[in-house]
């Protein structure tokens, strides 16, 4: 596997260059283990191999590009998770009842320790590869804008959603549902936050965002 020091960075590998084989599995179960719990620079072929159970020859084979590899583990791990959550969601329930499980969904996943690990890992490496953080974006926050998105149409479509831009209000309620615990966790500030904490953020996002989107 190529380090991804030596990768031209002009010449990214593309998730389109992904070849599936009969092992694909176990390479990335074995690969995501490794990443998070080393760090994308920490995560070593070796490490990656033996944790995967197959052979050097046969990562190289799959992957040869570690970055490549990561952005593969990190956007399945990502996209697994946002369908998950939003495989729960019941589109013809009204508003306060689905946002409020999109809300605690989002907010799980955002204090889960993997959604803070491919986090971290995925922005400290952004800015020397732009297309790992492109590749999370595209697998996490675009699949749950879009559904939320989706789910706004539908309900104003019903009378329950007013607004002329509801691609800004998917954008709004997401980070009404970060307020005050994203801030401290991002800063280390506090790691654990009680149901009664997530449930005042969530029901704080509920009244503002109706107040504004609700129908009167």
């Amino acid at each position: 596997m190529t380090d991804a020091k030596t990768i031209d960075s002009k010449n990214p590998a593309s998730p389109r260059d992904v070849r599936k084989g009969r092992k694909y599995d176990q390479v990335i179960s074995g690969a995501q283990d490794v990443f998070l719990r080393d760090g994308f620079e920490g995560a070593s072929v070796d490490d990656i191999a033996r944790s995967a159970g197959v052979s050097k020859a046969t990562l190289y084979s799959y992957f040869p590009d570690k970055r490549l590899l990561f952005m593969e583990c990190a956007c399945l791990q990502c996209n697994e998770l946002a369908q998950d959550a939003l495989g729960s969601l019941d589109f013809s329930r009204p508003p306060r009842e689905v946002l409020a499980i999109a809300a605690h969904k989002m907010i799980e996943f955002m204090l889960s320790d993997q959604g803070q690990q491919i986090f971290r890992i995925c922005v400290a490496e952004a800015y020397r590869f732009p297309e790992l953080g492109q590749e999370f974006y595209q697998s996490g926050p675009v699949v749950v804008h879009d559904a939320l998105m989706s789910y706004l149409k539908i309900a104003q479509q019903r009378g329950e959603i007013v607004g002329d831009d509801l691609d800004l209000a998917a954008d709004q309620f997401a980070e009404l549902c970060k307020c005050d615990l994203w801030p401290k966790l991002l800063f280390r500030q506090q790691t654990e936050f009680s149901a009664a904490e997530r449930n005042r953020i969530v029901d704080g996002a509920l009244d503002t965002f109706m107040a504004r989107y609700g129908a009167k």
